[in-house]
């Protein structure tokens, strides 16, 4: 199989890694277990460690929500390279779970997470970076953050 180089895909984008955020709770940012790593529930961290705020379909669109979940997949990524060093220790995207903050009345949850699912798709390419998921609404999320997203990574083998 030939190796796809994550770390120059992302590097393609031109897009910015926000800081690994750090536990405000009882828990690990990330969990290796054997070939599996396993990311928390991260949310939409800027470069200056601010966090996206506001329910979809109230303070803000779908629209700044799709961005607001591709911020989360760029903080999800910034875990991964600081934790494991490199994004090319991720073999392929296994499942995402999308939880939108948003009003009873809005539909579109799969387009928002899509924000975050395109990232993936263009850092470890279409067959390695669609993994399984879901994308569920919330009536709300911690500090009333717009997408909190939690996933699970096959890795290459040491």
């Amino acid at each position: 199989m030939e190796f796809f180089d994550a770390d120059a895909q992302f590097e393609k984008l031109g897009l910015s890694l926000p800081p690994a955020p750090t536990p405000l709770g009882v828990y690990k940012p990330c969990l290796v277990d054997e070939k599996y790593l396993y990311l928390s529930g991260h949310g939409p961290v800027r470069d200056d460690k601010s966090l996206i705020i506001g329910r979809i379909g109230q303070d803000i669109d779908q629209e700044v929500g799709k961005l607001a979940a591709r911020q989360v997949g760029l903080t999800m990524l910034s875990t991964i390279k600081s934790n494991l060093g490199s994004l090319n220790r991720v073999k392929r995207v296994i499942k995402v779970l999308g939880m939108v903050n948003c009003t009873p009345d809005f539909e579109k949850h799969p387009f928002i997470i899509n924000g975050c699912s395109e990232l993936f798709a263009q850092v470890w390419g279409e067959e390695n970076g669609i993994g399984t998921r879901s994308a569920v609404g919330f009536g709300s999320l911690p500090d009333n953050i717009p997408v909190e997203i939690e996933a699970l990574f096959e890795l290459h083998d040491e």
